[in-house]
């Protein structure tokens, strides 16, 4: 019988600290993430969990700081009801790299929702993935993966040289030039 090799770990802790990177560099994060039972803060721009946003917005709204809300990828949102538009930032967790549906939220805030507040990547987040979630609307992101971070930091990034369709940066949406797709040579 053959022994089977133990599974490899994709994210190996090799850097315990997790860093905020936003407009091209590190930056310090001044919201404070605060979960469901944990009272909120005074003076300091807090992130609430949807469930807190929707059941206690009054609450949270009469601090007069910042309001940040985590999402769930997994979670309709109601740009009315749940009156986006009185957010700063909105966090998108990836609970793994290969999961698409972050990059299809921040899409549809931009895009449908017409959000014009920070959008913030959160888990799993790799170098490769940055400009296509640039693409997608987001603005930052909170990199704990430690050649993400090594790269950040010697400022190495990733470049999505040919594009197909449109993309949303940031704040605005804005229309890059279509890519022509490459020609195929002649079967002979």
């Amino acid at each position: 019988m053959a022994r089977r090799s133990p599974p490899l770990n994709v994210f190996p802790r090799e850097c315990e600290m997790t860093k905020l990177w936003k407009n091209g560099g590190f930056a310090a994060d001044v919201f404070v993430a605060v979960d469901d039972a944990t009272p909120l803060p005074v003076a300091t721009p807090v992130i609430v969990t949807l469930k807190r946003w929707r059941e206690a917005r009054a609450e949270v709204l009469a601090l007069a700081v910042p309001v940040g809300l985590a999402a769930d990828v997994t979670a309709a949102l109601d740009p009315a009801s749940d009156e986006l538009g009185r957010l700063a930032l909105i966090v998108i967790p990836f609970q793994k790299f290969t999961d698409g549906r972050g990059y299809s939220l921040a899409r549809r805030l931009r895009d449908e929702f017409g959000f014009r507040g920070e959008i913030r990547a959160t888990g799993e987040v790799l170098i490769d993935q940055l400009p296509l979630m640039l693409r997608c609307g987001f603005d930052s992101f909170v990199i704990s993966h430690g050649p993400t971070l090594r790269a950040l930091a010697a400022g190495q990034t990733s470049q999505v040289p040919e594009v197909y369709q449109t993309a949303a940066y940031g704040r605005a949406r804005t229309t890059l030039r279509f890519a022509t797709r490459p020609k195929l040579a002649a079967a002979e």
